[in-house]
């Protein structure tokens, strides 16, 4: 009987401190959210080092165009005949380019990484509310991203119709040769990565609901927590819908439907498809597409929040403000679509109405602009690599959103639609802000990912080479925009118009080439500290946060004691008593887990 007991007592000890882990189940058919948030963030990084190069390639031609290169023999092979390029590649690497670095690096890479490292973390819970849905939503990632780039090795070529695939170029095998098994294989790609979006979603929304540590009150929360949050709500909303148009779009390619065919002639053959709309696509991708652009930003703004906080060691100014603005951006992020539609022959009285709501937007976007400025303004910065992408992320986020304004006004878009100008803009207020959030978070918790630091001065090199080269690629961008250049040329000699913008385009493909060699400092510093860095002492940032409370033991559990209870906000930096005196006696921050002191009111943010 006595043996029994202990057996029992022991198994429930084994139970506490977990089971031995094998390779396989510790490394790669992990349950455990730390090691699925690396998974994440490994896998976006190659595929986001893929997307660069495609960029790259896109840029060489457009500085010489028609001109051989010894890098397009070797890296296109038959569709660079004597090195020059084919004119259908040059549209297949925007398509994949496009939809590599929107859904797979930022919406996978950040999302994934950072909802999965942080909310079990920042809430005070074990582990996501299932583990074996968190492990599959990886998993289906994994794999549309496998099916995606073996779309580059098919015979007919990869997708071609643009990352926004519209049909009929799309929707006809016999369009173009790039329309055959590489756009089927993209749309498959996009399905299998749409549930795995949905199944890490849904798992984000439940554990934030439900299992906060005791005290975590909502409004308690960190903001980055509170982005995830809402970025995950408004995957669920949207998704779908893109699901919906990729399940019609097979139809139409494969089963002889005509969703989105009517009309058609081929080499002076009319079709039999009748009473479709190339339209309906575009509301069905533009009702997933312009939610997307807020579920790559509010991520990254989130985790700018807590850094900006941290780093400025003052609480984070209007924190309900910023948590109103999340919301509002959310809720307004879905009645905007039609602005990437004014030239589709809308209805102008309905133009106007998708320009009230898109200038709408402007003003919660404007609050989380001031409110971080307002931070900065006369903290104590401790300039670290973090906090550089944080400020970054804000002179991007202002930048490329102010020509949104121009771009979300209908009579002024139609001059400029399908221009750089909306390159230049969307590049810097989605994409470069989005990494810079990406980069900020990486330097700011990979103590906490690997127990080591990452070295500094390459971060500061880093940042200052990334800079000066994501505004000289996308800045001028605006002006050759301005003056009519098409995007999605990959030639544009046979217009004597814009000889003159040549000289522009080859001095942005300068900063190209030398903004994604700077990415190897980033490279370099992330795999050598991993395993050479120097150690991470326990809170390296001093910051307020649960995730630095759980000692530097990975385990499957996170606390190896009872999960901390939370007595404060998140952001009680630099907090003074009634004696002028920090209320933690010698330190300027006050953890999250730490009782309110003798005298001390809970800031009523």
């Amino acid at each position: 009987m006595g043996q029994a007991i202990a057996v029992a007592d022991h198994s429930h000890d084994e139970h506490h401190h977990h089971h031995k882990e094998t390779f396989v189940t510790k490394y790669i058919f992990s349950t455990d959210h730390k090691m699925i948030a690396k998974q994440y963030l490994i896998t976006g990084l190659i595929m986001g080092a893929i997307g660069i190069l495609m960029s790259i390639l896109m840029r060489m031609q457009l500085a010489n165009p028609g001109e051989p290169s010894v890098v397009f023999s070797a890296l296109l092979g038959k569709w660079a005949p004597e090195g020059v390029m084919d004119p259908s590649i040059y549209l297949a690497l925007v398509t994949i380019h496009g939809t590599i670095m929107v859904f797979f690096v930022l919406t996978a890479g950040l999302s994934g990484t950072f909802s999965n490292f942080l909310i079990p973390l920042q809430i005070g819970a074990r582990d996501m509310a299932s583990g074996f849905l968190n492990m599959v939503s990886y998993w289906l990632f994994f794999l549309s991203s496998v099916i995606m780039l073996s779309s580059l090795f098919v015979e007919m070529g990869p997708a071609a119709a643009g990352w926004t695939i519209y049909p009929p170029l799309s929707a006809l095998p016999e369009a173009m040769p790039n329309s055959g098994m590489g756009m089927t294989l993209w749309l498959v790609s996009m399905a299998i990565f749409i549930a795995s979006s949905l199944l890490g979603s849904l798992n984000y929304v439940v554990t934030v609901i439900n299992m906060r540590t005791k005290g975590m009150s909502m409004t308690r929360l960190p903001l980055t927590i509170w982005a995830f949050f809402v970025t995950a709500i408004i995957g669920i909303v949207s998704f779908p819908v893109l699901l919906s148009a990729a399940l019609m779009l097979i139809m139409d390619r494969s089963f002889g439907t005509s969703f989105f065919l009517s009309d058609i002639y081929i080499k002076g053959e009319v079709l039999a498809n009748q009473g479709g709309s190339p339209v309906l696509f575009e509301h069905l991708f533009w009702f997933l597409g312009h939610p997307e652009v807020y579920i790559v930003l509010l991520p990254a703004l989130g985790i700018t929040s807590e850094i900006i906080a941290t780093n400025s060691r003052k609480p984070i100014f209007g924190y309900r403000a910023m948590v109103a603005s999340i919301l509002a951006i959310a809720f307004l992020s879905t009645i905007v679509w039609g602005h990437h539609m004014f030239v589709s022959g809308m209805n102008p009285f309905l133009g106007s109405v998708f320009t009230f709501t898109t200038l709408l937007i402007a003003i919660p976007s404007a609050v989380k602009a001031f409110n971080y400025i307002t931070t900065l303004w006369k903290g104590n910065l401790q300039m670290n690599p973090a906090m550089l992408f944080s400020i970054g992320l804000v002179s991007t986020f202002i930048s490329g959103g102010l020509t949104g304004i121009i771009l979300g006004d209908s009579t002024l878009d139609i001059n400029v639609h399908d221009t750089y100008f909306v390159v230049a803009h969307f590049h810097l207020v989605m994409g470069i802000s989005a990494l810079y959030g990406l980069f900020a978070g990486v330097y700011h918790w990979f103590p906490k990912m690997f127990n080591r630091m990452m070295n500094k001065n390459l971060g500061y090199v880093h940042f200052w080479l990334t800079a000066i080269g994501a505004y000289g690629v996308f800045f001028p961008m605006h002006f050759i925009g301005m003056a009519g250049l098409p995007r999605r040329y990959y030639e544009n000699t046979n217009f004597p118009y814009f000889d003159d913008l040549l000289d522009t385009n080859k001095l942005i493909t300068y900063f190209a080439i030398a903004t994604a060699f700077a990415q190897l400092f980033f490279v370099y510093n992330f795999v050598k500290s991993i395993f050479y860095g120097k150690k991470a002492p326990a809170n390296p940032w001093k910051s307020n946060t649960l995730e630095w409370t759980t000692g530097d033991k990975h385990i499957h559990g996170n606390w190896e004691g009872p999960i901390p209870h939370v007595y404060r906000w998140a952001y009680d930096y630099s907090k003074l008593n009634d004696n002028d005196e920090y209320v933690i006696p010698g330190q300027d921050y006050a953890p999250q887990h730490i009782p309110l002191q003798e005298g001390e009111e809970e800031l009523n943010h």
